[in-house]
C-alpha cells in the first residue's frame, strides 16, 4: 500500500485499545503511521471498570483492539463497556478488533445442559453497539455466523508460512495434531510444496487428550506441526513425543494463539520440540521465560493494519489472501 493512498481519508480513522493487548495496538498504529487514540481505561476502588475517551470521536470510524484472552471475563467486559462508551460518544462506526476470540471452543452443544458460549459472546458484543468485527483464526470458522453483524476473518497463515519458507528446512513435513486441523495443514502443504501427515487423537476430558497413531510418513523428516491455538499444551506435547517415536528429526510448532494456560509452559519445555512459532494476538509476558530460546513471536500487526485500512476505505479484505 503506497503512502499517498494510506494517508487519504485517514482523518476520521481512529484506533483505541483496552488493557488486553496495548502493545499490539501500538504496533498497528505504527504500521499505519497514525497515533493511538487517547483514552483512560482503569478501575474504580471496588474493581469496577472505568473508561473515558479523551478525544472527540463524533462521526469517526473507530477500531477498538481488545482480544478476549485471559483474564477472559475481565477483558470481555472491558470490551463491552468501551464499545458502549464509543457508541454514546457518537462514533460513526465501531469495529471490534478481536485478534483472539475467547469462548470460541464452546461453539456447539456436544452434550445435554451446556451453553453455546461462543454465540452468547457474539450476541452481547453486538448488543453493546459493535457495528462489525475483525478477528483472526477463529477456533471454528462457523462462529462468523454467530454474529448478526459483518465479520472479517483474517488468517495468520501468510505470516507463519512466510517464516517457515524463509527457514528453507530440508525434508519438511507439515503435521496436524488432530483430524480437525486437516484444512489448515493442507494450506501449508500447498503453500510450501511439502507433504502432510496427521496425528490421530481423541479427547478424554476437558483438558486431556490421548494420542493414537500417525497417518503419513515422518521417519527421517523434519516436522512442522500446525494448530490454531495452544491451550494446556497437552496435545502438542503428546503429539511431539509420538512423532519422535516414529522417527521424526527436528520438530517445529506453528500456532496463531499462544493461550498457554495451566501447565502448558512446563509441558512444552519438556517436549522434544526445537522451536515454537506464535503470533502476538495474545500478550505472553513473563510466563514464556520457561521456554527460553524455544519460543519465536511473529507480529500480526501488519496484517491487522492492512485489514483495518481496507475496511475503512470499503475495500476488499479477502484480497489480502489471494
Amino acid at each position: 500500500m503506497d503512502n499517498k493512498r494510506r494517508l487519504d481519508g485517514i482523518n476520521d480513522l481512529k484506533i483505541f485499545t483496552g488493557n488486553a493487548n496495548p502493545d499490539l495496538a501500538k504496533k498497528i498504529c505504527e504500521h499505519l503511521s497514525i497515533k493511538l487514540g487517547d483514552a483512560y481505561v482503569g478501575r474504580f476502588p471496588d474493581g469496577e471498570i472505568d473508561i473515558k475517551v479523551n478525544e472527540d470521536v463524533r462521526g469517526s470510524d473507530v477500531f477498538l483492539v481488545q482480544p478476549t484472552c485471559a483474564p477472559v471475563n475481565e477483558n470481555l467486559v472491558e470490551l463491552l463497556i468501551f464499545i458502549d462508551c464509543l457508541r454514546r460518544a457518537s462514533a460513526s462506526r465501531i469495529t471490534a478488533v478481536l485478534p483472539y476470540y475467547g469462548y470460541a471452543r464452546k461453539d456447539r452443544k456436544d452434550e445435554g445442559r451446556v451453553p453455546i458460549t461462543a454465540k452468547l459472546a457474539a450476541n452481547i458484543i453486538t448488543e453493546a453497539g459493535a457495528d462489525r468485527v475483525l478477528t483472526v483464526d477463529l477456533h471454528a470458522a462457523q462462529i462468523q455466523g454467530f454474529f448478526d453483524i459483518p465479520v472479517d476473518h483474517l488468517l495468520a497463515f501468510p505470516v507463519i508460512s512466510k517464516y517457515f519458507t524463509a527457514m528453507n528446512t530440508e525434508d519438511l513435513v507439515v503435521v496436524t495434531p488432530d483430524v480437525g486441523g486437516i484444512k489448515l495443514a493442507r494450506n501449508y502443504s500447498k503453500k510450501l510444496g511439502i507433504k502432510m501427515a496427521i496425528v490421530d487423537k481423541r479427547r478424554i476430558g476437558p483438558e486431556e487428550t490421548e494420542v493414537g497413531f500417525v497417518i503419513g510418513d515422518v521417519s527421517g523428516k523434519n516436522v512442522m506441526m500446525i494448530d490454531d491455538l495452544i491451550a494446556t499444551g497437552g496435545s502438542i506435547a503428546q503429539a511431539a513425543n509420538v512423532l519422535k517415536d516414529r522417527g521424526a528429526k527436528d520438530i517445529y510448532v506453528g500456532t496463531t494463539h499462544p493461550v498457554f494456560c495451566g501447565s502448558a509452559i512446563e509441558k512444552l519445555a519438556a517436549a522434544p520440540i526445537k522451536e515454537i512459532v506464535v503470533t502476538d494476538t495474545i500478550p505472553l509476558g513473563e510466563k514464556v521465560k520457561g521456554l527460553g530460546n524455544k519460543i519465536k513471536v511473529l507480529t500480526i500487526s501488519g496484517l491487522l493494519g492492512d485489514a483495518i485500512m481496507r475496511i475503512h476505505r470499503h475495500e476488499s479484505v479477502s484480497s489480502l489472501f489471494v
